[in-house]
């Protein structure tokens, strides 16, 4: 299987999204499409805290075991799990990386995505909690999800006064859903 670079990790050119996990797959069927994804040859498995409200990391956690170390493990923070867990503070950024970390029976995240923004935390706040996490080797590499070109320019202004930076940027990108290219973000990473 290729590989590419996201930050100074080597992901898989497929990756395997666990967001069924939990939700429309139980843990035994996780089980098996996370053998058959590693068998293959994926090496970038994919998941959330909130995918089946914690379940997606749970079954992915158990199912990887000791095959943890061959695999590029991302997760994202931040959506709401439940009334009032959600957001990029760092208050919150600790307890969800604690949480994820327990669910995934692993001691680090390789790449920690935020889910959304936050519009109440002050995005040098949250990459000044990311760093910290970095620094502490809770994680290797920090991405975000679902930012806007002025929130992806907005993220990377602050980070250039050093300490960690996003690497990476998952939005919703398809076949079917060009928005990413019409909105400018495709052109901004």
């Amino acid at each position: 299987m290729q590989t590419r670079k996201i930050g100074s990790l080597g992901v898989s050119v497929v990756g395997l999204g666990c967001n069924n996990f939990g939700w429309r797959i139980d843990a035994d069927a996780s089980a098996k499409v996370i053998d058959a994804a590693i068998e293959s040859g994926i090496t970038f498995l994919d998941t959330a805290d909130r995918y089946g409200k914690g379940e997606s990391e749970d079954f992915l956690g158990r199912a990887l075991g000791s095959r943890r170390d061959q695999i590029i493990l991302a997760t994202k923070f931040g959506m709401e799990m439940e009334k009032g867990q959600q957001g990029a503070s760092p208050k919150y950024i600790r307890e969800a990386i604690e949480a994820s970390l327990r669910r995934l029976k692993t001691d680090r995240i390789d790449l920690y995505q935020l889910h959304q923004p936050d519009p109440k935390t002050p995005i040098a706040d949250t990459l000044g909690a990311l760093d910290q996490l970095v620094r502490a080797g809770k994680v290797r590499e920090i991405g975000c999800s679902n930012f806007s070109v002025a929130q992806i320019r907005e993220a990377a202004g602050v980070a250039g006064t050093g300490g960690a930076h996003f690497v990476s940027v998952q939005n919703e990108f398809s076949l079917f859903h060009r928005e990413p290219e019409k909105n400018g973000v495709l052109a901004e990473c």
